[in-house]
């Protein structure tokens, strides 16, 4: 009776597959939980229970479609500065692996006997990609077309639960502390502190910027009794005040070179100028520097922090704006007023999506995921559904702007909407991986191959976790988020995401994404022709 309500009213087996997997994800076992995760396995435990069960496809695809395009846009600035700097190391561990992956499949294929359509199969599900599946289904007919699915089916949970347990085992082994272990963000994720200076010798607002490293600015200097803003250029002579404000070490380095600290704390008194955190809420200045604003000839002002969600920032003068921030104003308390209409200071526009930039991008994205390339051997492959909304998310993220069109999201409604469709993907894609999973299992016929899955997806996780954390020297965050992206797994990006406590795993799953999902889908399909030669 139940079955049959749930098997008529697939909304209600959704929501009951996200709570259920919600309030699993909760529970805390050794100190191990799988968080957000949890909605997959309720998934596989609702589509193993009856195949009726079973979501319609369009929930997790949209649901992929959603997740993937709202990272890429969060992500988008860094992930095109960390291409430039460390990105191709990542990828080179990345694509290694898939290699590695693709001859122990050969080998696993030629031991258990499982001919060309299940192998491939097999190497899609331990490394859990969905399109590359998709991609080997096109080529089969009737009953053939389900030999890759069930691999796959087998293989696809084992492998989430393996990167799960070695990402809890590693990250206890080591120790790791996720906050000091972070240094790869740089100075944006260090406290940002201030402090008054004595000045001594004759020197410029620039010469202090530079001989920080760009790790300090000045706010405020008080000469022959007078407080104004410090302008960039502007000379410091000896006897006056200035407040210092930046990274500890841009701090203490910008004192010793100003002069000595100060026993008077210049920003205690407020008579002369003010300090208020302000919403930048305007979409006109998404995208632009602070140098471009010009702001202390407009308002006798400067911008000293930039709070963007829980990080504070030093705001340089390259520093580009992004919907959401929360800017620390230093300007004369008359101008408060306007400079706040500038920056709009809304919160409530800071909850408004843009309906038509949101629409256009996963359009966009869903249009380039269609296209086909012919391969030389008369095949095809695409990007699908995941690649494509990833890719144009990340160019339109470090874009952030296109005329009168703003692709950036703001902060809060990026991470709701990512959420959404994180859960809508993971009950989808566990629904209908059910009950080909309970079915194989029942017959006896895959427990073998679940074994052997299980075996090469532990060597897999321990294996990259472990060369990129302590061969390579990763910060542990940017490692575990390496390893979801090769394995383009969304639930283990999450589940290393709630570990970490920050946003690296994130830029290391975006940085591989792209390139382990061609490499995925091409060698999926080469393996086709070489398991039909063994």
């Amino acid at each position: 009776m139940v079955l049959d309500t749930l098997a008529e009213n697939p909304l209600l087996v959704l929501f009951a597959v996200i709570a259920g997997g919600y309030l699993f994800g909760r529970i805390r076992i050794a100190g191990f939980r799988l968080g957000v995760a949890g909605v997959l396995f309720a998934g596989i435990a609702a589509g193993a229970l009856d195949a009726r069960l079973s979501l319609p496809e369009i929930v997790y695809l949209l649901g992929l479609a959603l997740f993937v395009y709202t990272i890429g846009l969060s992500t988008g600035p860094v992930f095109m500065s960390s291409m430039r700097r460390v990105g191709l190391r990542w990828n080179l561990l990345a694509v290694g692996t898939i290699v590695v992956v693709a001859v122990a499949t050969v080998g696993v294929a030629w031991m258990l006997d499982l001919g060309g359509p299940k192998g491939a199969g097999f190497f899609t599900g331990v490394l859990t990609n969905t399109p590359a599946l998709a991609a080997l289904v096109e080529k089969f007919n009737g009953q053939e077309a389900d030999l890759p699915v069930v691999a796959y089916s087998l293989a696809y949970p084992v492998s989430v639960i393996s990167g799960m347990i070695a990402i809890n085992v590693l990250q206890r082994w080591w120790h790791i502390d996720y906050v000091a272990d972070a240094t790869f963000a740089g100075p944006a994720d260090e406290q940002i502190l201030n402090a008054t200076a004595h000045v001594q010798r004759p020197l410029s607002v620039t010469d202090v910027i530079q001989a920080s490293g760009s790790q300090a600015i000045i706010g405020r200097v008080r000469h022959n009794e007078q407080v104004a803003v410090a302008e960039p250029g502007r000379r410091l002579e000896p006897g006056d005040l200035v407040t210092i404000v930046g990274t500890a070490k841009g701090v203490a380095d910008a004192t010793r070179l100003v002069g000595e600290v100060s026993t008077r704390p210049l920003d205690a008194d407020r008579s002369h100028l003010d300090v208020r955190r302000i919403f930048m809420s305007d979409p006109k200045l998404v995208g632009q520097r602070i140098d471009e604003l010009d702001l202390t000839e407009r308002f006798g002002a400067v911008i000293t922090r930039v709070r963007r969600e829980d990080t504070d920032m030093l705001a340089e003068g390259h520093t580009v704006l992004e919907l959401g921030d929360r800017i620390r104003v230093l300007a004369p308390p008359e101008h408060m007023k306007e400079i706040s209409r500038y920056f709009g200071d809304s919160y409530r526009e800071m909850g408004e999506i843009n309906i038509a930039s949101l629409a256009l991008g996963l359009g966009f994205g869903l249009l380039l995921g269609a296209l086909t390339v012919p391969l030389p051997s008369g095949g095809h492959f695409t990007i699908g559904l995941a690649g494509g909304p990833l890719v144009v998310g990340l160019l339109l993220g470090a874009r952030r702007r296109t005329g009168p069109l703003v692709w950036q999201l703001p902060r809060p409604v990026n991470s709701t909407l990512r959420e959404i469709g994180l859960v809508l993907f993971l009950a989808g894609i566990g629904t209908r991986a059910g009950h080909s999973f309970a079915s194989t299992i029942a017959t006896g016929g895959g427990w073998l191959i679940l074994g052997t899955a299980l075996v090469l997806c532990l060597i897999t996780a321990f294996g990259v976790i472990i060369v990129g954390h302590k061969v390579m020297r990763l910060p542990m965050g940017v490692t575990t988020g390496v390893f979801a992206g090769l394995s383009t797994q969304p639930a283990t990006l999450v589940f290393a995401r709630e570990q970490a406590g920050n946003s690296l795993p994130e830029l290391g799953y975006t940085t591989v994404y792209p390139a382990a999902m061609l490499m995925k889908i091409l060698v999926a399909q080469l393996l086709l022709t070489v398991l039909a030669a063994v």
